[in-house]
């Protein structure tokens, strides 16, 4: 294993395992910390659910994944986070990547969240979603990490106990060069350096510098330019991984309340049958798995959606009345339970929209390990895994990506030949 990656969610590390694989690397995703070796991958990456947990066990998983990933050889470690930064004032970006450095002893680490892309850039250490501030475009109302401040630097300085270093736009675009002697000189006072990067061109420079880097931090699109390190050494063989589609019924699932996602289900009820998850009903028990899954069951040839999207002050008052993390479980468990029923019952293809909503899925599904199929959204691959004896496709979806017609799309790539 060449570069070996850690995720914080399942969404992310799809994205991150499908930005390396179009880029020619040979990707292998797997659904937690493998309990033993595995078949040789030149990229893994290990998917964890530990986004919104206690940072002191997102920093235990994270060192886990990556004394897995050094027994598998890993020379380069590449942590990733979501793109908008997701996270609190406590953490769980920062303690993770502290702790990964010195388990490296990894000298300075870079920090970019970019992935223009999809909308998300860097500038002067602030972070941009498309044209507004993070904290203006929607996060800062996250139910579990609102992002109330786009200063990236001063977000890690609270989670973290040393400096961090910025490289500024204007250093990024005089290239790989300027952008390894400024890493240099905060190396010298900063384990951590936010790099900012607007383009494909800017990721693709810093890819560069930091060929020779122990540990990277990141959204997915710092992945651009790590491939091509790796091609220039002769270390890449063919690429690509084996993946067809499967036929069968299809269902979506969405549990993220982001502006993304509540376009994403209005579109996709204005013609397809769904059954509404109310965070208040679930915790009282007015709604049951068993009926939901009889109403997916019912209309499954017409690609039914079931969501517990909501306006974010409906879900903000319901954590208020049952508890933030009470809620947040109970709808994890719901979908989990949910998909189990489904998949045992026929349902082949299950598109997810949400991380902590995808994380809960594969998790009750027992899917261990999943192949790269193609790119439905940017940053959203089809997958192809096992539950149990069962075949499955799956696309896991963060809240904020892909267009408003993802879900009928997704499920239709996960349903045919390609």
């Amino acid at each position: 294993m060449l570069l070996g990656a850690i995720a914080d969610d399942f969404t992310g590390a799809s994205d991150l395992a499908n930005m390396l694989a179009r880029n020619g690397m040979a990707t292998t995703l797997y659904v937690g910390v493998p309990e033993g070796d595995v078949a040789p991958a030149e990229a893994g990456v290990v998917a964890l659910k530990t986004r919104s947990i206690a940072p002191g066990d997102a920093v235990r998983q994270s060192l886990d994944g990556l004394a897995w990933l050094q027994r598998q050889g890993a020379g380069q470690i590449l942590f990733k986070y979501c793109s908008t930064f997701d996270s609190t004032p406590e953490g769980n970006i920062g303690p993770v990547a502290e702790a990964l450095s010195a388990a490296l002893d990894a000298g300075v680490a870079v920090v970019c969240p970019v992935f223009p892309a999809t909308g998300r850039t860097l500038y002067q250490g602030h972070l941009f979603v498309g044209d507004r501030l993070l904290n203006e475009s929607g996060m800062e109302k996250h139910p579990l990490t609102p992002m109330t401040d786009p200063d990236i630097r001063r977000w890690l300085r609270r989670q973290t106990r040393g400096e961090v270093g910025l490289v500024p736009y204007a250093v990024v675009r005089q290239g790989a060069e300027a952008i390894r002697a400024a890493l240099a000189e905060i190396g010298k006072t900063a384990k951590l350096a936010v790099v900012d990067a607007v383009t494909d061109d800017d990721l693709k420079a810093i890819g560069a510098a930091i060929a020779d880097a122990r540990l990277i931090t990141g959204g997915s699109g710092i992945a651009i330019g790590l491939p091509d390190n790796f091609r220039k050494a002769g270390k890449l063989g063919a690429g690509g991984t084996a993946y067809s589609g499967l036929s069968g019924p299809g269902v979506a699932l969405s549990g993220s309340c982001s502006r993304a996602s509540l376009a994403q289900l209005a579109r996709h009820l204005e013609g397809h049958p769904g059954f509404a998850l109310r965070p208040d009903a679930v915790m009282a028990g007015d709604v049951t798995v068993a009926a939901a899954r009889d109403f997916v069951l019912s209309h499954a040839d017409e690609a039914p959606i079931v969501h517990s999207s909501a306006d974010p002050d409906a879900v903000k008052a319901a954590q208020e009345r049952f508890g933030r993390e009470a809620v947040a479980g109970a709808i994890e468990r719901f979908f989990g339970t949910l998909a189990q029923e489904l998949v045992a019952a026929g349902v082949t293809c299950i598109a997810v929209g949400g991380g902590e909503t995808s994380g809960a899925v594969v998790a009750a599904l027992g899917v261990r390990q999943l192949a790269i199929g193609p790119e439905i959204d940017p940053g959203v691959p089809a997958l192809a895994g096992e539950a149990g004896a069962r075949s499955i496709r799956l696309a896991l979806k963060s809240g904020n990506f892909g267009a408003s017609d993802f879900y009928a799309k997704a499920l239709d790539v996960m349903g045919t030949s390609r």
